[in-house]
């Protein structure tokens, strides 16, 4: 773009900067270390762009000037830690939302690719699950426990073991972005594959509640974050294929860097799916509402901090412009009863028909959740809000 452009647009931040900088007391290091991230971007970019130029000089000056007043308000180690959780996880989650849908809606058509496939093909489970996978798992329905797998290990190495192989995988979605992503969509469309055949597998078998009360219990968060991995590698992808107005080189940087921040911040999150499926699944019909609660505690956890908590955090941190008064803070409002309702919905009508195939009258308490989550929806639709 043209000088005069690049300064205009982003003039604004500049002066927010100075003001920022020439304010007494002191600032807070994290919020001027994602400035700082921002501020070397521009830097970057004007050195290619307009090397001798006067916006150059100035952005490094200012660059300078904004590192020397991060490291003298520098806050502890530790408090930087539980902001990376906090803030600077789900700002860049919130920066991806789009990938995160695509890699998401990936999943979804190759799950239902997997059903499908399934439903019409006897062999096709034992092309995708392999013919040793199947057979004991038929021995175990012979044997009237159809969900032993999950309970042949010691729930200690279990847990050692599962977890581990989690985030290898998540890795592996994560770095195959190396291939344009054309990798982790690869492997998005063969896991989604795998669950959905799996599923209908058991579902074939009268064994879909068994396997949908076992599966969820912390295939919920398990598959989940699994997908958000893939979204990880499409980020890196993305850099490679689509720099923008940044050189490719710093596209990629700053793509891999978002990515591994993505997969780092995961670990938790396959540490409690590992927790769940080693020491819980295994008594997944013990009690229908216990595993029942988990999944939708599960589902609540998984739209709360990806979908909802990254949108509230940007506004809170980078709110935008309210060209309408006050009406800005009537929408934010409304919008966020959609993503509500929607969670409501979709966590109550999962938990309706796992209680109604089994037969328990535990469906009727779910009607609420989803009757509340419609409520919501209608609510958002009243006011007629603009994105």
């Amino acid at each position: 773009m043209k000088e005069i452009h690049f300064v205009t647009t982003s003039r604004e931040r500049w002066e927010a900067l100075e003001m920022l900088l020439s304010s007494p007391g002191s600032k807070d290091p994290d919020r001027m270390s994602d400035l700082y991230i921002q501020l070397t971007d521009d830097l970057s970019y004007a050195r290619t762009y307009y090397p001798d130029s006067k916006t150059t000089k100035y952005l490094n000056g200012l660059s300078s000037q904004l590192h020397r007043e991060i490291y003298r308000n520098k806050k502890e180690d530790k408090n930087r830690f539980v902001q990376f959780w906090l803030t600077e996880l789900p700002l860049t989650i919130r920066k991806y939302h789009r990938i995160l849908a695509l890699s998401f809606i990936v999943f979804f058509l190759s799950f239902a690719t997997g059903w499908v496939s399934a439903e019409h093909d006897s062999s096709f489970v034992r092309l995708i699950l392999g013919d040793g996978y199947v057979n004991n798992t038929e021995e175990n329905i012979d044997k009237g426990q159809p969900m032993d797998v999950y309970g042949k290990m010691t729930e200690g190495p279990m847990f050692l073991y599962i977890t581990f192989n989690n985030i290898y995988v998540s890795f592996i979605f994560f770095t195959l972005g190396l291939t344009l992503g054309i990798g982790s969509l690869w492997r998005l469309f063969s896991t989604g594959i795998m669950v959905g055949a799996f599923l209908n597998f058991f579902y074939q078998k009268h064994l879909l509640t068994d396997a949908m009360l076992a599966i969820w219990m912390h295939g919920t968060i398990e598959i989940s974050v699994a997908v958000i991995s893939g979204a990880a590698g499409l980020v890196l992808g993305k850099s490679i294929m689509f720099p923008g107005s940044y050189s490719r080189l710093a596209s990629i940087k700053q793509g891999a860097l978002d990515g591994l921040k993505i997969v780092i911040g995961l670990v938790p999150c396959f540490i409690i799916a590992g927790f769940i499926e080693s020491f819980l699944t295994r008594y997944y019909n013990v009690s229908v509402l216990l595993s029942m609660s988990i999944i939708l505690l599960s589902l609540a956890f998984i739209v709360s901090y990806f979908v909802i908590y990254p949108i509230q955090i940007e506004r809170k941190i980078q709110p935008p412009e309210k060209p309408f008064g006050n009406t800005f803070n009537k929408r934010e409002i409304s919008i966020t009863r959609l993503y509500y309702g929607i969670a409501w919905v979709l966590g109550g009508t999962v938990v309706t028909l796992i209680a109604f195939i089994s037969g328990h009258r535990y469906f009727i308490l779910a009607w609420g959740s989803v009757a509340y989550g419609i409520y919501l929806i209608q609510s958002f639709l009243r006011r007629k809000c603009i994105f």
